[in-house]
C-alpha cells in the first residue's frame, strides 16, 4: 500500500517554476540530488548562451541595416547638400567604432544684391539705358507713362546743371544714363549717374541742394520743357548710383505745390529706378549662387 496521495507524480521541470524538484529515489532522508541539480543547472546556462547569442546576432543585423538606410538617404539627397559624418565601410557600431553620426545641415545664406550694386568690380552686368529701363511704357498704380528719348554720355557734367555738373566731376561719376518719361502734358526725365562704388554715390547725393538738377531730355515726340519754367526736382542714390528726376509740363507752365500730378510722376519715376537698380543686383546675386 502507498501511504502518498493519489494522482500522477509531479515531475520537476527546471523551466517550470512551479514544478517540484525530485529527490533520490531511495529513502527520503532530506538531502536533495546533487548530481541532478547541477546537470539541470548545466543545461539552462547552456540555453541562456545560445538565446544571447542569436539575440546578439538579430541585434547586429538591425543595426547593419539601419546604417545602410542612413547611407542611402543621405546619398539621395541635394546634391548640394554637405557631406554626411558616416562610418567606416565595413565596420558596424558596438565592434570597436563609434556610432554613426550626421552632421547638420543647412542652406548657405541668400546673398545680399546690395553687395553687387555697390561697387564696380561686382556690378559687371550688361549697363545702358533699355536694360535700366526697358519697354516701350511703364504703368505704375494704373497710370501709363510711355517712354520717350533716351541717352548715354561719359561727360557727367554735360548732362546736369547748376550745382550738379561740380559734384559729380569731384566725385568721380563716371557715367550719366537718361531717359525721358510722359503721361499727357506731364514730362519726366530720370537721370542715373554711375560711380565705382557706393561711398563716391553716397557721397555726391549728401553734397546735393534744391539747385543739382539733372537736364531735361526732350525729342522724339517729345516737347521741350523744364527750359526756363520752373520743375519740381528730386535726387537720391543707391548702391553706387546716384539718380535724379526733373518734372514738369510739356507746355512750359511753372509747376507749383498744387500740381500734385507732376509730384506724383516724379516720384514714380524715381521709385521705379530705385526699383530697377536694385532687380540689377538681385539678378546678379541669384547668377552668383547657381
Amino acid at each position: 500500500m502507498s501511504n502518498g496521495q493519489g494522482g500522477p507524480q509531479s515531475q520537476w521541470d527546471p523551466w517550470k517554476p512551479q514544478s517540484q524538484q525530485p529527490w533520490n529515489g531511495g529513502a527520503d532522508d532530506g538531502t536533495p540530488d546533487w548530481a541532478a541539480l547541477a546537470e539541470a543547472s548545466e543545461t539552462r546556462n547552456k540555453r541562456r548562451k545560445l538565446l544571447f547569442i542569436a539575440g546578439g546576432v538579430l541585434a547586429t543585423v538591425a543595426i547593419g541595416t539601419a546604417v545602410a538606410m542612413a547611407v542611402v538617404s543621405a546619398n539621395g539627397g541635394d546634391p548640394q547638400a554637405g557631406p554626411s559624418n558616416l562610418p567606416a565601410s565595413g565596420s558596424l557600431p558596438g565592434t570597436g567604432t563609434a556610432t554613426p553620426s550626421f552632421a547638420p545641415t543647412s542652406a548657405p545664406p541668400p546673398l545680399d544684391p546690395t553687395d553687387f550694386i555697390s561697387s564696380a568690380k561686382k556690378d559687371t552686368a550688361p549697363l545702358s539705358p533699355d536694360t535700366l529701363f526697358p519697354g516701350k511704357q511703364l504703368t505704375v498704380g494704373g497710370t501709363v507713362y510711355k517712354k520717350g528719348p533716351a541717352a548715354d554720355t561719359k561727360s557727367c557734367a554735360t548732362a546736369t546743371g547748376g550745382t550738379l555738373p561740380k559734384i559729380l566731376t569731384g566725385n568721380g561719376c563716371t557715367r550719366l544714363m537718361r531717359v525721358t518719361y510722359t503721361n499727357g502734358g506731364i514730362a519726366v526725365t530720370v537721370g542715373v549717374a554711375v560711380f565705382d562704388d557706393a561711398a563716391q554715390a553716397t557721397k555726391a547725393k549728401a553734397q546735393t541742394d534744391d539747385r543739382s538738377i539733372v537736364r531735361s531730355l526732350f525729342g522724339k515726340g517729345v516737347k521741350p520743357f523744364c527750359d526756363g519754367a520752373f520743375c519740381r526736382s528730386t535726387r537720391n542714390a543707391y548702391g553706387r548710383y546716384a539718380y535724379f528726376t526733373i518734372s514738369g509740363f510739356t507746355s512750359g507752365k511753372d509747376v507749383t505745390t498744387k500740381d500734385t500730378k507732376v509730384f506724383a510722376a516724379g516720384n514714380d519715376l524715381a521709385q521705379f529706378t530705385a526699383n530697377q537698380i536694385h532687380r540689377r543686383g538681385q539678378v546678379q546675386a541669384s547668377a552668383a549662387a547657381q
